[in-house]
């Protein structure tokens, strides 16, 4: 994430960073350690603690014609920037008949396992999916993470990142990458080919699909894991050419069941492939729980890979 922030910095003088401890601090998660030295204090904008006001602050400077990436600390916070993200940001080019747009990307910190207790883990994605006028972008992988920023400064409109704390130490050999990145902001990737099972999964429930379907290949079963990358819009299509191969589906969602990204996807595949399926769709989910402090109580809250496997295997008849 640092590395495509400073190539995007490098790229194009409109582009600067804002947010809270992003500049001195080097950023909470440390995403943005020594771009104040490299660009300094004009580009890496210290904010005060003041979600509404800085995200208001860079929808004005996207109007004006700067590509603001603005840093919200983590998505519990994004809340008190709704009014911002949903009925200015989202809405303006609507409500000027197309005159204006609003080239702002939103990045934020989302997820639990660090201990950080119910108003710093949650995840609210499906909210922000919710909103006609935001593209939503959710990366599980260290090529997208470095690459989705690019396309996402490019487009005209609003888009909004969420990086799944969990996944910020994952390593990978990306080099190579040239400038700008090619990235598909608009398509699901199929990160597993299989068989019988589709696993659908995004950012931080990615690796444990990828777990849960290595275990099931253990046991026999030959599971697809689809990462969707793009929560809006959601890619239909390839969500149900997966579907129609294995004729089963499991959603892995850390958001709670009540309203949430798997029912919405799962209702889709009703709609869609219903009699492709020979089994009902599932989803593993978040306990309907604010997310506990307790670290044994933030495991049992969370969908883990043991859960996957679980429900995988009654979905086969297995167990």
């Amino acid at each position: 994430m640092r590395e495509a922030i400073r190539e995007a910095m490098l790229a194009d003088p409109r582009v600067f960073l804002m947010g809270e401890d992003v500049g001195r601090y080097g950023g909470s998660y440390a995403v943005s350690k020594g771009l104040l030295d490299q660009f300094g204090p004009e580009r890496v904008r210290d904010t005060p603690l003041s979600e509404l006001g800085f995200v208001g602050a860079g929808i004005g400077a996207a109007l004006g014609g700067m590509l603001p990436i603005v840093e919200i600390m983590t998505v519990n916070f994004s809340l008190l920037a709704l009014d911002q993200i949903v009925n200015t940001a989202a809405a303006m080019r609507h409500m000027s008949g197309g005159q204006f747009h609003v080239p702002l990307v939103i990045r934020m910190a989302t997820g639990a396992g660090r201990q950080l207790a119910a108003q710093h883990s949650h995840s609210l994605e499906c909210w922000y999916a919710h909103v006609p006028g935001l593209t939503v972008l959710a990366p599980a992988t260290v090529a997208d993470a470095r690459a989705m920023l690019a396309p996402a400064l490019a487009d005209p409109d609003p888009v909004v990142i969420f990086e799944h704390a969990q996944l910020y130490n994952m390593e990978e050999e990306v080099g190579g990458v040239a400038w700008p990145p090619a990235c598909d902001l608009r398509h699901a990737a199929v990160r597993r080919p299989g068989t019988q099972l589709t696993l659908i999964a995004y950012g931080g429930c990615l690796p444990k699909a990828m777990q849960a379907a290595q275990q099931l290949a253990a046991q026999g079963v030959d599971a697809e894991v689809l990462d969707l990358r793009v929560l809006r819009p959601l890619d239909t299509d390839t969500i149900m050419a997966s579907v129609r191969k294995t004729h089963r589906v499991l959603v892995v969602d850390e958001g709670w069941k009540s309203g949430s990204l798997a029912g919405e996807i799962m209702a889709r595949v009703v709609e869609g492939a219903f009699y492709e399926l020979d089994a009902p769709p599932a989803r593993v989910c978040s306990a309907e729980v604010p997310i506990p402090y307790a670290a044994h109580m933030e495991q049992a809250a969370l969908p883990q890979v043991d859960a996957i496997v679980d429900a995988a295997r009654r979905m086969l008849g297995a167990v």
